[in-house]
Parts: structure tokens; C-alpha cells; sequence
């Protein structure tokens, strides 16, 4: 297996000022590894956000420190000579890339990156019994020692550490690695910042964070999409991998033609978008099982210029009115026929028979009230007697 594998390796590490889209690179860090995991020489740099630091409480970087770093513009040619020709390794590889793919974009440099990987899930594949994804957990599986978390060279370091028995657990298992085509943005969009020199955000968590929460879809879902035919609003559509559009864009775009953006895939979904459908990724296999139309960005754009208006809603058929009855009356009720083997009349009867048959439980007695008065013959097996005869005797 080892003629199949990559010829090396860039593990790398990103910190952030947050994990929007118009957010930026504070610091990162590379690991370069040859085929086999070993270490070849490592790499690290500050980077000026041109913004606030985001949580300084988390990576520890204040505005007086990156004030005097380099933009990402400087360092993108020392950082592409270490991740040329090389499969990007990161733990939330999807996470690292994307800040990559953005920050490149901005200095108008294509990345050279053809493929990532992530450690979660080369996780899963190996089956490690980890109590969860956390990068400290895979750390302690494998017994590398963790220096400073959030620290992008030492993350790096870690990550290099464990990856290396985890490419030789999956070289003796037989196991695939889990690569993912990664795509350079070719168009993106950023909200404005304005730069706040100095600032110091306060120590709240998740203030940072921005929501993505959306406004519910006002249309009905009127199903799948059927193949030559234009997509209709209220379809409710899944993205999966790289998109050369960025993707939070591309959702915004889809809501604004009137789609539901779901974050997963199931007997709902009406589309799948993906560049990658042969990616071993839980949306294309859901999309796979449950039969659900994929399609490539470029198509979906297409499509997105002209989408149809939802389907008018089905009047239901009308019931026919019921009868009302005047104020104080009384409908008349339908009499209902007897049960089978009970008597015809008004007044109460004990009914024995003779013998014990399906129409008869397996009580010899039984009382019932009739409500009919219409004459049926008896059985022939069973005899009765009036409550007016019994009592006179």
C-alpha cells in the first residue's frame, strides 16, 4: 500500500480572529512530512488580521503583538512552497482550509492545494476508541504530549506526532484515506470590517461567533428534483465539499432564489450539490442510499438564474354539509339491527345455549338489551324465556 500513498504531507494549523467567513488568519504553522510520516522541517509565522484579534482568550494573540506582523499577502509565497505538491493535513481539515482558500483569495494567489485530509475522520476510519474528536483526545490516544493548546506551532506539532502512527495503522489495516478534493474560490465575498487598532475584545464566550441562523422557508417542499426540469422554490438543498463559489455565498444565493438550506441529507432533501460525488462523505452516501438527485455546483448555478414558483396548494374536496337540527330538537337516530343470536324486543332476556358455538362467549348466561322490533326467529339450539315468565314462576 505504500506505492498508493501521497508522497508527503503539510500538516498545518490555523488560528483565527472567528469562524465566519469575512474573519482572518492571526497565526499559522506547517509541518512538512515525507511519505512515510516523518518529520522534515516545521514553519511558523504571526499574521496582521488588518482587524481586531478576535478571542484573545483562546489563541493569546493581542492587537500590540500582531500590530507588527507581516500581511498574509507577505507570507503566501513562503507558505505555498511548503504546501506545494503535498496533501494538507489538518484536524477539521474543512475549517483550516477554508480560512486558507479565503486568505488566498484575497491576495488574488491560487493555492496550491489539490487535496486535504482530516485527521476526525482518518479517526473514524481507523475506529479509534476516542471519547471524542478534540484534538487533545486524539493526542492522549497515541501519547503525545500537549505543550499549549491553541497555539498553532504546538497544535501543529501534536497533530505531525499523532498522524504519524495513524498513516501506519491505516498502511497495516488496509484502510483508505479519507481525501477530499479541495478547490480553489474563484469568487468569495466578505462583509466590511472596520479595523479597531487596539482593541481587546471583552472575555465573553461565543460573542464572537456570528449567527447563521436563517429565516424558515415560506414555501411548501414540492419534492425532488427531476432531471431537465428548473428547480422550484421551497426545494430543500444540501451542499457537500469545496465549492468554487464560497459556500456560505452560495447558500445565501439559494435562499434568496427561495430554497431551504439543509445542513444535512435525508428522505427530504431534494438536491444535493457537491463537485465531488464519488467522495466518501455522510451527505453523498446518504444522498447515494436514499436515491436523492446530485448535481455539480456549475449545473446548480445554472439553474439558480431561473427557478420556477412554488406550486399552487391543492384546494381539498369539499364535504357535503351535514344535516343541523333545529334549536331545541333532537336528531332521530338510524335504529341499529340486533347482534346475531340476541332476541328482538324491548325488555330484558337471559338467553342459554345448549351448546357453545363462535357466536356465544364462553359464558352460559348473558343479559342484553335489544333496540330493534322486528321479529327474528330463535336459534335452534338455544332456548329462552321472557323476564316476565321467569318472574311469575
Amino acid at each position: 500500500m505504500a506505492d498508493r500513498l501521497p508522497q508527503g504531507y503539510a500538516v498545518v494549523d490555523v488560528e483565527t480572529t472567528g469562524l465566519a467567513r469575512d474573519d482572518r488568519i492571526v497565526s499559522a504553522a506547517v509541518y512538512r512530512l515525507d511519505a512515510l510520516g516523518d518529520v522534515e522541517d516545521h514553519w511558523y509565522t504571526l499574521v496582521n488580521p488588518e482587524r481586531d484579534p478576535g478571542p484573545v482568550w483562546i489563541h493569546g494573540l493581542t492587537s500590540e503583538v500582531l500590530e507588527g506582523a507581516p500581511l498574509f499577502p507577505e507570507v503566501a509565497a513562503e507558505l505555498s512552497e511548503r504546501l506545494a505538491d503535498r496533501v494538507l493535513v489538518a484536524h477539521n481539515a474543512a475549517f483550516d482550509w477554508s480560512m486558507i482558500a479565503r486568505e488566498y483569495a484575497r491576495a488574488s494567489v491560487v493555492a496550491p492545494v489539490q487535496q486535504r485530509l482530516c485527521t476526525i475522520a482518518l479517526a473514524k476510519e481507523l475506529r479509534l476508541p476516542l471519547p471524542n474528536h478534540k484534538l487533545a483526545s486524539l493526542a492522549a490516544h497515541f501519547g503525545v504530549v500537549q505543550q499549549q493548546a491553541h497555539h498553532a506551532l504546538d497544535d501543529a506539532r501534536v497533530l505531525a506526532e499523532a498522524f504519524r502512527p495513524s498513516l501506519h495503522a491505516a498502511a497495516r489495516g488496509g484502510v483508505r484515506l479519507p481525501l477530499l478534493e479541495c478547490r480553489p474560490l474563484t469568487e468569495w465575498s466578505d462583509s466590511p470590517v472596520t479595523p479597531r487598532v487596539g482593541y481587546q475584545p471583552s472575555r465573553r464566550p461565543n460573542t464572537w461567533r456570528p449567527s447563521r441562523k436563517r429565516p424558515a422557508c415560506p414555501y411548501p417542499n414540492p419534492g425532488r428534483y427531476e432531471k431537465e426540469k428548473p428547480l422550484r422554490q421551497g426545494m430543500r438543498v444540501a451542499f457537500s465539499g469545496d465549492t468554487s463559489v464560497d459556500r456560505e455565498l452560495l447558500e445565501d444565493r439559494a435562499v434568496e432564489a427561495g430554497l431551504h438550506v439543509a445542513t444535512s441529507v435525508s428522505r427530504l432533501t431534494s438536491l444535493l450539490v457537491t463537485n465531488d460525488p464519488d467522495a466518501a462523505t455522510s451527505k453523498t452516501q446518504k444522498a447515494k442510499a436514499f436515491g436523492t438527485p446530485i448535481l455539480e455546483e456549475s449545473a446548480f448555478t445554472h439553474l439558480l438564474r431561473d427557478v420556477a414558483p412554488p406550486r399552487a396548494p391543492c384546494s381539498p374536496a369539499r364535504r357535503p354539509r351535514r344535516h343541523r337540527s333545529e334549536p331545541g330538537t333532537t336528531r332521530p337516530s338510524a335504529a341499529r339491527p340486533p347482534p346475531p343470536g340476541i332476541p328482538p324486543c324491548g325488555a330484558w332476556h337471559v338467553v342459554r345455549f345448549a351448546e357453545t358455538t363462535t357466536a356465544c362467549p364462553s359464558r352460559s348466561t348473558r343479559r342484553a338489551r335489544c333496540t330493534s322490533s322486528t321479529a327474528s326467529p330463535a336459534p335452534s339450539t338455544a332456548w329462552r324465556r321472557s323476564a316476565s315468565t321467569a318472574g311469575s314462576r
